[in-house]
């Protein structure tokens, strides 16, 4: 415990805990059981640390568990989605470092809530009407710099990553890959702006260390999930999740106005 209490962010048993848990969640959903799971580390974190520590403890960890994702799903990508979204997503991770001071985390988190609701929305509505949401290739620059922009203020990039490639319904292994991929980039693309903030002391590279190990474990786990998973439950499961993460994102987004 000595050592933690001087070598690490963890000063209590619970923050050790409380990061764990976070750690493990965060891999099953990189390796594609869900983007609610992610969505709940730096808000689990938070419970006992500040949220910017929780953000910085958990990005070495999050390319960890990119680069066990990317060999995972190594052999499966949509280049087409990947050919307009990286490129918007950088736009929107620039914009994001420029405007860091004065935009506010809860705001973001808020529209972003609202807009995966009304997309889960006009989906299940598609149930009742018969015309399903359209893949618009195009649309790809819009979303792909939004997500760029949330992911660097709120680390809440996903559902509109899900916005618009969910509906070209891909199979779950192809869909799950190219997401990989994509936010793999995007968060190695983070490391420069972060860095440059003053984000990554000693202390918190030691703790990200520690919990490398489970969070390969958790990725290989959320990753066999999927890979047994059909379009038939891939696809109701995924929407399901967006509409948590819209939920969650909303009440982070009230709590942090209110």
């Amino acid at each position: 415990m000595d050592f933690l209490m001087q070598s690490t962010v963890f000063h209590s048993p619970a923050m050790i805990w409380v990061t764990i848990l976070s750690v493990g969640l965060v891999g099953l959903s990189k390796g594609g059981l869900g983007g609610a799971f992610a969505l709940m580390g730096v808000p689990v974190m938070s419970l006992v640390m500040p949220p910017v520590m929780a953000a910085a403890v958990l990005l070495p960890v999050l390319l960890t568990m990119d680069a066990a994702s990317l060999w995972i799903w190594r052999h499966w990508r949509d280049g087409e989605v990947l050919r307009v979204m990286l490129p918007a997503a950088m736009f929107g991770i620039a914009a994001g470092w420029a405007a860091a001071a004065v935009t506010s985390e809860a705001v973001v988190r808020l529209i972003v809530g609202f807009v995966a609701l009304g997309f889960t929305a006009r989906a299940l509505l598609a149930r009742f009407i018969g015309t399903a949401p359209r893949y618009v290739p195009a649309m790809g620059w819009l979303w792909g710099t939004i997500a760029g922009f949330t992911s660097f203020v709120a680390h809440a990039g996903g559902p509109l990553f899900q916005i618009q490639v969910l509906p070209k319904r891909l199979d779950p292994k192809l869909y799950t890959g190219t997401s990989v991929l994509f936010f793999a980039v995007v968060n190695v693309v983070k490391v420069v702006p972060y860095a440059a903030l003053g984000l990554f002391e000693r202390e918190v590279l030691v703790s990200a260390l520690l919990m490398l190990p489970l969070a390969v474990i958790s990725v290989r786990i959320g990753a066999a999930v999927i890979k047994r998973m059909s379009p038939e439950v891939f696809y109701p499961f995924t929407y399901t999740m967006v509409a948590i993460v819209g939920v969650k994102l909303v009440w982070d987004g009230l709590s942090g106005l209110f």
